[in-house]
């Protein structure tokens, strides 16, 4: 089973000739990635300063639960106020200020390729530590908000902590009926796999279609849209033991951003797989059926003017 890279391999193949190499090129390269993300990198001032500038349809919504200063902390040197037009914001790169030691590059590169899953990461770890405060001051009815993120064209995803778990719930949209049922096959594997004595401590996972989670009803946007069977809705429950550690936190957390398109990646996969099984199949059938025609005998026949005609 494949699964998908966080990182983006045209930023980190694009900026590491310039930046870690140190070997100045001119370029100017647009990049789509996941979920509608587009990034712009192109250099400026002969080929000196490379500019960087992404665009996400959830980034004011992510500036909500911290994405500002996550970028102020991690890149506060290379932030410009000059953003480029039709994009969210906007990073400068001088080569001749870029740190001396190769390694500090590479972490640099490495961290711009990772850029939007740092972004969609800053409501999980605000959702985290949300849940931590309220185990430490044990709240016996704790309140938090729910984060919604809506970063595609009618589907989002909602994060809100509780008293012992933290709660995310994907709603995603099946456009063909096949979709809907290879969804429901797949999520019900996810289901089913917890039962297995050595994958007890994955999340759980739960699937509803039409009626949206309790934890999300109240919404007025889905109560418009709650008897569209074109919508799902999967919801994951995350207990502590999937977000104290922090390796296993960001582990978490880079796995499950990338879940929709997992989803609808190996539904994809699937049904090209089922279309290639089947042309295989109708050939297969056809060389029966050209197997299994008569040979007709050659048979002669005279006209009345004495002429032959013979018959295949």
């Amino acid at each position: 089973m494949i699964l998908l890279d966080n990182h983006n391999v045209v930023i980190e193949e694009t900026l590491t000739q310039p930046i870690v190499n140190n070997n100045p090129t001119a370029f100017d390269v647009k990049v789509v990635d996941f979920d509608g993300v587009s990034c712009h990198l192109s250099t400026l001032e002969s080929n000196s300063v490379i500019r960087f500038s992404l665009s996400m349809l959830c980034y004011k919504e992510l500036v909500q639960w911290g994405a500002q200063d996550m970028l102020q902390r991690e890149y506060g040197p290379y932030c410009v106020s000059d953003t480029e037009e039709g994009y969210d914001f906007t990073l400068e790169f001088n080569l001749q200020n870029l740190p001396k030691d190769k390694e500090q590059r590479e972490e640099l590169v490495n961290k711009l390729a990772m850029i939007k899953r740092d972004l969609l990461a800053q409501p999980f770890e605000r959702a985290f530590e949300q849940q931590a405060k309220f185990e430490d001051e044990k709240q016996t009815n704790p309140h938090s908000e729910l984060m919604q993120i809506h970063y595609r064209d009618q589907e989002a995803f909602y994060i809100q902590a509780q008293l012992d778990r933290v709660t995310v719930i994907f709603s995603t949209l099946f456009k063909e009926d096949t979709d809907k049922i290879f969804g429901k096959v797949f999520l019900q594997e996810f289901v089913d796999a917890r039962r297995r004595p050595n994958i007890q401590n994955a999340p759980q996972v739960l699937y509803s279609s039409k009626e949206p989670p309790l934890e999300i009803r109240h919404l007025s946007e889905l109560q418009k849209t709650n008897k569209n069977e074109e919508i799902g809705y999967v919801t994951f429950v995350l207990f502590p033991r999937h977000f104290t550690r922090g390796d296993v936190r960001e582990k978490t957390i880079s796995q499950i951003q990338l879940f929709r398109d997992y989803l609808h990646y190996h539904i994809k996969c699937s049904k090209a797989y089922m279309h290639s099984r089947m042309r295989a199949r109708v050939q297969a059938f056809l060389k029966v059926l050209n197997r299994a025609k008569p040979e007709l005998p050659n048979v002669e026949k005279k006209t009345i003017t004495g002429k032959t005609i013979v018959r295949t």
